[in-house]
């Protein structure tokens, strides 16, 4: 049995869905105006666990992504500008031109990173027929109200406000710090739909007159259009549980008139050297910078892993190393296995069991790996080659290439460590027995690359 944590109801629980063995899953998908870094890509990481460990588990998956290309504003809490049209008068494109270049950006990061992608990738500005209609509906049932701004969000006549984010409806009025409008019935209410400017260069034909959708209805929407109106799993950054997170809750359950989504999972920030990333540190890193360093896209795949997703996870350039060599050294063990002979089958089927109680347990990807480490250990084994490529399922990493031995990875360390301390008659010595043995070392400024001859 699954357990995983619900936001919604702060406690760990036992997953069934709503409806035999399929899982309606909607994760937030990220706004397309700028390059993603790693600690965006964090996330996408942590639907790809949840995901693949739900397939481990026999479970079918219908999954959906929105892609936010209009309506998200410079603030969640509808100030600012539309981060599309901001990114479009910076680098001189159209709103589309941007989408698209981002989008492509976007994809290929998740490809680098091999993460399972979900079945149903939607564009915000593909819906806005279906979402003008969400928002009519709304109007209709007395939930929004129209100003001269847009259509809102009448939050007083939800009296479950606030139940996700832990901040009630009293509480969220009184702490409200947000721009006063005079037309609102209350500061917190939120934007459905927002009517443009004319100078405004993203908008659509609405009963309303011109305008654009608000953020949050987008989720509503695509969740809606693919997965119905009841969802088993909703993911996203911490950082969207109390304003975006508790506004789609707000909406979808207003509109179909009972709770959507059952439960809700959300990802802890990834931090680097212990503070918040941001331009002004200089701390912000995308995988091509990592790239740059010398380091995989599985690398960091293998370091999301040493942290629970629902924790803080410390970002350092030692610990990525750390990762690296981590997951160098699996994969060189795991071909001692594969090319060994059987005798530990007892302990095998120990281990299968152990790695199952780990991923079940709430994404528990750290203990996870703790087995496969103490599998490792065991004398070599071909059954335990074979149960790692079944456990691959979920960890997603490449085994298909050239995987050095490590007696070899250990000779070159000594080489290296050797040359590091000008020691060049040993360093010379250990690179010609390298050589005998079929590889060669290929050395950079920072780092050493060990090489089938």
């Amino acid at each position: 049995m699954i357990k995983l944590y619900n936001s919604l109801t702060r406690t760990k629980e036992d997953f069934t869905p709503y409806k035999d063995n399929i899982v309606k899953m909607y994760s937030c998908g990220p706004t397309v105006y700028s390059y993603p870094h790693i600690g965006n890509m964090r996330a996408y990481l942590f639907m790809d666990a949840l995901r693949r460990i739900l397939k481990y588990n026999g479970y079918e998956i219908d999954g959906v992504m929105n892609i936010t290309d209009v309506g998200h504003l410079t603030s969640d809490e509808d100030e600012g500008e539309d981060k599309m049209i901001v990114a479009s008068e910076k680098e001189h494109k159209t709103p589309e031109e941007i989408a698209k270049y981002y989008t492509d950006i976007f994809m290929g990061e998740m490809k680098k990173l091999n993460i399972d992608l979900p079945e149903h990738i939607c564009p915000a500005t593909s819906v806005v027929p279906e979402i003008i209609v969400f928002v009519k509906t709304l109007l209709e049932k007395g939930f929004a109200y129209e100003t001269s701004k847009g259509i809102y969000f009448d939050i007083a006549t939800f009296p479950e406000y606030g139940k996700l984010g832990g901040t009630g409806l009293d509480e969220k009025l009184a702490g409200a710090r947000i721009e006063i409008d005079d037309e609102k019935r209350h500061p917190a209410d939120f934007a459905l739909w927002i009517k443009a400017p004319k100078n405004h260069i993203m908008k659509w034909d609405s009963p309303w007159g011109k305008g654009y959708p608000g953020w949050h209805i987008e989720c509503s929407t695509i969740g809606m259009k693919f997965l119905g109106s009841h969802i088993d799993i909703h993911t996203g950054g911490v950082e969207h549980r109390p304003v975006h997170h508790e506004n789609e809750i707000a909406q979808d359950d207003c509109y179909a008139g009972h709770q959507v989504v059952k439960t809700w999972m959300h990802l802890e920030h990834l931090l680097v050297d212990s503070k918040k990333m941001s331009k002004s540190l200089g701390n912000v890193y995308k995988l091509a910078d990592l790239e740059k360093k010398g380091f995989k896209a599985e690398d960091y795949r293998y370091f999301f892993f040493t942290t629970h997703y629902a924790k803080q996870q410390n970002f350092t350039w030692e610990g990525l190393e750390s990762a690296k060599n981590a997951l160098k050294s699996l994969k060189a063990i795991a071909n001692e296995h594969k090319i060994a002979s059987e005798t530990t089958k007892i302990k095998v089927q120990k281990a299968e069991d152990a790695f199952l109680e780990a991923i079940n347990d709430d994404i528990n990807m750290p203990k996870a790996l703790g087995v496969i480490w103490t599998m490792l250990k065991l004398p070599r084994d071909r059954r335990i080659y074979d149960l790692l490529m079944k456990f691959n399922a979920v960890l997603g990493f490449d085994f298909t290439e050239e995987i050095i031995p490590t007696h070899i990875q250990e000779l070159a360390k000594q080489r290296w460590e050797a040359k590091q301390a000008r020691d060049f008659a040993k360093a010379d010595d250990l690179r010609a027995e390298i050589l005998k043995k079929g590889y060669e070392i290929k050395d950079s400024a920072n780092d050493y690359e060990i090489l089938k001859k």
